[in-house]
């Protein structure tokens, strides 16, 4: 284990691997995630880490990257070290919360002193994990913001018959196991966090691609048109819905004209 990484890892040939258990399953909820931290290795693992368990995540490597990018989209966990170039991680995170910012953040040092995490907590840290650590346990932290941002109080979300187990990422509806793809998943997930709401496209294009990704017109309309085909049935209510100039909405409603476009 290195001190400076914070991370338990193994390098092969150039190539980390996670050392520890629970580092390959499939994360409670597919949103998105700005990591902070200016040691190449560990934020790359991190941000590695988090992809292969279904987040998208965007890096930044000091203070005013962070910033820009928490000022460029809405990350729904920010990991921020708190030992930063440029723009320090506790100025980093005063200057988000002063904006208002939503995003839940969990704060990473090396620092393990009561004052410095009071100060962090003061500021506006929703959680706080010491360097070093074990992927598993900053997975599972990230895991439990992500729900307690939704208010998600439950592994398990349904809506109607339709059946969406977060912790395997396995959906059903009524005794049918539906098979998705990874993309299919985690437009299904973020639409079912925000039940009975209308989500724009912009919405579902930003928590599901991160920032290195390009962004297409039509792409979230060729998903979810997708999902309808494995998701809906001829004999039972619709549950994907359409709002024209607005979006979409995962509910058991009646349906209005333009619903299936």
């Amino acid at each position: 284990m290195n001190d400076r990484l914070g991370l338990s890892f193994m390098i092969h040939g150039g190539d980390v691997g996670y050392a520890g258990p629970g580092c390959s399953e499939a994360a409670a909820a597919t949103m998105r995630i700005l990591v902070v931290e200016d040691y190449p290795p560990l934020r790359k693992s991190v941000a590695q880490g988090l992809r292969e368990a279904g987040y998208a995540v965007d890096e930044a490597c000091d203070g005013e990257q962070a910033l820009w990018h928490a000022r460029a989209d809405e990350h729904d966990v920010i990991i921020l070290d708190l030992m930063l170039p440029k723009v320090d991680g506790l100025s980093v995170l005063r200057k988000l919360r002063d904006r208002r910012c939503p995003s839940h953040i969990l704060v990473l040092t090396a620092k393990d002193t009561q004052d410095d995490k009071v100060r962090g907590l003061e500021l506006g840290a929703d959680d706080y994990l010491v360097k070093p650590f074990h992927f598993a346990e900053l997975a599972a932290r990230v895991k439990a913001l992500i729900r307690r941002k939704y208010e998600v109080k439950t592994t398990t979300l349904r809506i109607a018959d339709l059946e969406i187990d977060l912790s395997r990422r396995i959906v059903r509806r009524g005794d049918e196991t539906i098979e998705l793809s990874g993309r299919e998943y985690d437009l299904l997930e973020f639409l079912a966090v925000n039940a009975d709401r209308i989500v724009t496209r912009n919405e579902l294009w930003q928590h599901v691609y991160d920032f290195n990704a390009l962004p297409e017109s039509n792409v979230v309309d060729v998903y979810i048109k997708r999902l309808r085909s494995k998701i809906e049935r001829p004999d039972r209510p619709r549950l994907i819905h359409t709002r024209r100039g607005q979006g979409y909405i995962l509910a058991e409603i009646a349906a209005e004209p333009g619903d299936d476009e």
